[in-house]
């Protein structure tokens, strides 16, 4: 980013999973990330997400930031530069996550449910949501708070307004309306494993991390509708949201770290270019 003071009204983010070799994919969203702090002249955080339990591998936290800083992507904070709002790893950041849940929890907007991914898929016959989550269909919904049985974990919903529209203006495909308890049901907060959820996780970095625009792929329209209902729960301002359209293969299926081809890596090696990759987009 270029010289001169920053302009603090606008943060943006990068965020990251180490459970793979990124892709040309996330480098291009990421990019647009990068262009929009830049062209406002305001700061880009990068966040590392590792929750993913068995997944995430040291090699790819370090490789996610060799290859993003040879795409030409620059941070003004993150795990290998510091900031004001450290630890930039989210596995350094529990305690935070467990507060909100706790106010979540207090206020009654979640429940523990038990059932598993197999019991949901039997019960449901809705069509999935667009990021490939079924509806939950409120098993386990009620007013009663109760505690985990002992060998059985629970996971902790939030509860949805049903019918409820959450409309708003994405500034990358235009307006968007997302209707909960039909697009998506109650959506899991904590995890059977304790863990937060990406929504929970992602909802309160953004907020304590003052983020003012979240740029991310098209992909995760359904999740921001989740998150805006996290906001509202909790009292926060909801950021801006620029979200991308998907790159995909040659066959028009969308990028995944399986597609080890267009991994930034093996580009890399195969000497490509940062300019030639970000011009073919």
């Amino acid at each position: 980013m270029g010289s001169g003071a920053a302009n603090a009204s606008y943060r943006g983010r990068i965020a990251p999973s180490p459970t793979g070799l990124l892709h040309l994919g996330h480098a291009r969203t990421f990019w647009i990330a990068h262009s929009r702090a830049c062209e406002a002249g305001g700061v880009l955080v990068f966040r590392n997400e590792d929750l993913d339990g068995d997944r995430v591998r040291p090699e790819f936290v370090e490789a996610q930031l060799h290859d993003l800083r040879w795409f030409g992507i620059e941070w003004q904070e993150g795990p290998d530069v510091g900031g004001p709002h450290s630890p930039y790893s989210q596995s350094g950041r529990l305690p935070l996550y467990r507060d909100v849940f706790e106010r979540l929890r207090r206020v009654g907007m979640v429940y523990p449910c038990r059932c598993s991914r197999k019991d949901i898929a039997l019960a449901v016959s809705a069509p999935h949501a667009a990021d490939d989550e079924p509806v939950y269909p409120g098993t386990c919904r009620g007013p009663t708070d109760w505690a985990a049985s002992p060998g059985r974990p629970v996971a902790w919903r939030f509860r949805v307004p049903d019918g409820e529209v959450i409309g708003f203006e994405d500034r990358g495909l235009g307006p968007q309306r997302i209707v909960a308890g039909r697009d998506f049901g109650d959506f899991v907060v904590v995890r059977q494993d304790g863990l937060p959820s990406y929504q929970l996780a992602c909802t309160v970095d953004d907020h304590l991390m003052g983020i003012t625009e979240v740029v991310r792929g098209a992909d995760l329209l359904v999740s921001t509708a989740r998150q805006i209902l996290l906001y509202r729960a909790l009292g926060w301002a909801v950021p801006g949201f620029f979200h991308c359209p998907l790159v995909t293969d040659e066959n028009g299926v969308r990028l995944a770290k399986r597609h080890a081809a267009l991994a930034l890596a093996t580009l890399r090696e195969q000497g490509r270019s940062p300019e030639f990759l970000r011009a073919s987009g």
